[in-house]
Protein backbone atom coordinates (compact mmCIF):
# COMPACT_ATOMS: atom_id res chain seq x y z
CA UNK A 1 0.00 0.00 0.00
CA UNK A 2 1.28 3.37 -1.04
CA UNK A 3 0.97 6.78 1.08
CA UNK A 4 -1.71 7.95 -1.32
CA UNK A 5 -4.00 5.07 -0.19
CA UNK A 6 -3.24 4.80 3.29
CA UNK A 7 -3.90 8.51 3.31
CA UNK A 8 -7.37 8.17 2.60
CA UNK A 9 -7.86 5.13 4.54
CA UNK A 10 -6.87 6.59 7.36
CA UNK A 11 -9.06 9.76 6.87
CA UNK A 12 -11.84 8.15 6.36
CA UNK A 13 -11.09 5.47 9.49
CA UNK A 14 -11.06 9.11 11.04
CA UNK A 15 -14.29 10.83 10.01
CA UNK A 16 -16.12 7.56 10.37
CA UNK A 17 -15.09 7.62 14.15
CA UNK A 18 -15.64 11.00 14.68
CA UNK A 19 -19.33 10.68 13.43
CA UNK A 20 -19.53 8.35 15.54
CA UNK A 21 -18.24 9.56 18.12
CA UNK A 22 -20.70 12.46 17.69
CA UNK A 23 -23.63 11.13 17.34
CA UNK A 24 -23.56 8.56 20.85
CA UNK A 25 -20.75 10.67 23.09
CA UNK A 26 -21.05 14.60 22.16
CA UNK A 27 -21.70 16.23 19.03
CA UNK A 28 -18.32 18.67 19.00
CA UNK A 29 -16.48 15.54 17.67
CA UNK A 30 -17.94 16.97 14.45
CA UNK A 31 -15.03 19.71 14.53
CA UNK A 32 -12.47 16.66 14.29
CA UNK A 33 -14.47 15.60 10.72
CA UNK A 34 -14.23 19.11 9.44
CA UNK A 35 -10.36 19.67 10.74
CA UNK A 36 -9.88 16.16 8.61
CA UNK A 37 -11.67 17.47 5.71
CA UNK A 38 -10.02 21.16 5.30
CA UNK A 39 -6.48 19.44 5.68
CA UNK A 40 -7.77 17.24 2.75
CA UNK A 41 -8.83 20.15 0.95
CA UNK A 42 -6.04 22.03 1.33
CA UNK A 43 -3.64 18.70 0.50
CA UNK A 44 -5.36 18.86 -2.94
CA UNK A 45 -4.12 22.17 -3.92
CA UNK A 46 -0.83 22.40 -2.09
CA UNK A 47 0.23 19.28 -2.00
CA UNK A 48 1.22 19.29 1.48
CA UNK A 49 -0.06 16.91 3.85
CA UNK A 50 1.43 15.97 7.30
CA UNK A 51 0.56 12.54 7.67
CA UNK A 52 1.88 12.21 4.39
CA UNK A 53 5.15 13.32 5.28
CA UNK A 54 5.10 11.19 8.47
CA UNK A 55 4.58 8.01 6.21
CA UNK A 56 7.15 8.90 3.77
CA UNK A 57 9.79 9.38 7.01
CA UNK A 58 8.70 5.52 8.25
CA UNK A 59 9.33 4.54 4.51
CA UNK A 60 5.99 3.84 3.49
CA UNK A 61 6.35 4.09 -0.86
CA UNK A 62 5.19 7.45 -2.09
CA UNK A 63 2.51 7.12 -4.81
CA UNK A 64 1.93 9.64 -7.88
CA UNK A 65 -0.22 12.54 -5.22
CA UNK A 66 2.40 13.06 -2.26
CA UNK A 67 5.86 12.59 -3.85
Amino acid sequence: MNIDRLVFAIAGVFILSSVLLSIYHNQNWLWFTGFVGANLFQAAFTGFCPLAKILKAVGVVPGHAFK
